[in-house]
């Protein structure tokens, strides 16, 4: 489908929500209005509008005034595959899930959408990977608060989600310091560590627990123990809730089997205080951010790369091109194709300078000192 075929797109948010959503959709609409005089369709709640049909027109006065509010004006859902999705339960109380892209693929058509421009991660790429397949031309956007998306160094929402934790975490500071306390601060990352890292690293936290690199209770505890000989009586520890002891597995939440990712991490913040408490005597104390993580007006960094990468994607729809991921590598915006991001996940690489740097200034990631 060449550009000048392109009149009418639809854009949807999946996934959790996280600061910049807004900014991106300001762009896309604006942009395509403005620039191309190309009719903008939001889809409400992510897929499930485009399973339920509850789409409607944007135009420019409705992104007027968004670009520093947070969440999402489209809402977004994170439990609507539609290659799975839960339709109720059968008499025996069993989950009914059904493939109902057809049923999108209709409503996709009643609009007379010649496109989708879809916000999202991993979870939301994946989902698109399905209507590539039938034909529907996408350009993905990377949000996540995680940065765990392949093929971009980096993915809008992140860098307000770090300032959140850091600046959380300086204020835990001063209490852990008044009151002789190890204090465990429990941040968002699922599988990846990068919000543990770089917050971690930005408060100068003491410790840093990441998903990729196991820890040695016997590790952290000596390294606690090492501190109060010179006389530091606090010490903070930044875990995220991927992290995990050598040898065991990471601590979950709770199951929500209607989400296409049914496992919720939470919880090793409080297991991994009470162990440090238990083995040093220290008293102890964990704080959970969770959501406050998402939440928030986005910092100007995440304000501008929504708008960069919200431009981006118009302009590749208008350039005839199709089914491609906008991202960000070497400090230039770019993109790749959609598929290669589908199904995948980032994860910190063992040799990522920012560790090497933290090391050398003596934070303990829970391991053996490299020799």
């Amino acid at each position: 489908m060449g550009s000048n075929q392109i009149r009418r797109i639809g854009l949807l948010t999946g996934g959790g929500d996280c600061p910049g959503l807004n900014a991106v959709i300001r762009a896309v609409t604006k942009a395509a209005i403005m620039n191309h005089d190309v009719q903008v369709f939001g889809i409400e709640d992510g897929f499930l509008g485009l399973v339920q049909n509850r789409i409607h027109e944007l135009l420019p006065q409705d992104v007027s005034g968004i670009l520093t509010v947070g969440g999402t004006i489209l809402g977004t859902s994170n439990k609507c595959n539609p290659s799975r999705y839960c339709t109720g339960k059968d008499e025996n109380g069993e989950l009914i899930f059904k493939d109902v892209t057809d049923r999108c693929m209709e409503h996709y058509h009643h609009w007379r959408l010649d496109a989708l421009v879809v916000i999202g991660g991993d979870g939301t790429m994946s989902c698109a990977k399905d209507f590539v397949r039938r034909g529907v031309t996408c350009i993905g956007v990377p949000k996540t608060i995680d940065n765990d998306l392949i093929g971009t160094d980096i993915t809008f929402g992140f860098q307000t989600a770090v300032e959140t934790a850091t600046c959380a975490i300086d204020r835990i500071h001063t209490t852990a310091a008044s009151h002789h306390r190890v204090m465990v601060v429990e941040v968002m990352g699922r599988n990846a560590g990068w919000i543990a890292l770089h917050a971690g690293v930005a408060s100068g936290s003491d410790v840093i627990l990441l998903p990729e690199i196991p820890f040695d209770y016997d590790v952290i505890c000596g390294f606690i123990a090492e501190r109060q000989t010179h006389h530091r009586t606090c010490t903070i520890v930044c875990v995220s809730e991927g992290a995990r002891p050598i040898g065991g597995k990471q601590v979950v939440n709770h199951l929500d089997p209607t989400s296409p990712d049914p496992v919720r991490l939470g919880g090793i913040g409080k297991v991994v205080a009470d162990e440090i408490e238990k083995r040093t005597g220290a008293e102890s104390r964990v704080t959970v951010l969770g959501h406050v993580q998402r939440g928030g007006t986005p910092i100007h960094s995440d304000r501008l790369l929504g708008t960069r990468f919200g431009y981006h994607a118009i302009e590749l729809l208008m350039s005839g091109e199709k089914n491609r991921l906008v991202v960000m590598h070497n400090h230039q915006v770019t993109d790749i194709n959609i598929l290669d991001a589908a199904d995948k996940q980032r994860l910190v690489g063992l040799g990522d300078p920012l560790i090497a740097a933290a090391r050398a200034v003596g934070t303990c990631f829970g391991d053996a000192p490299p020799q």
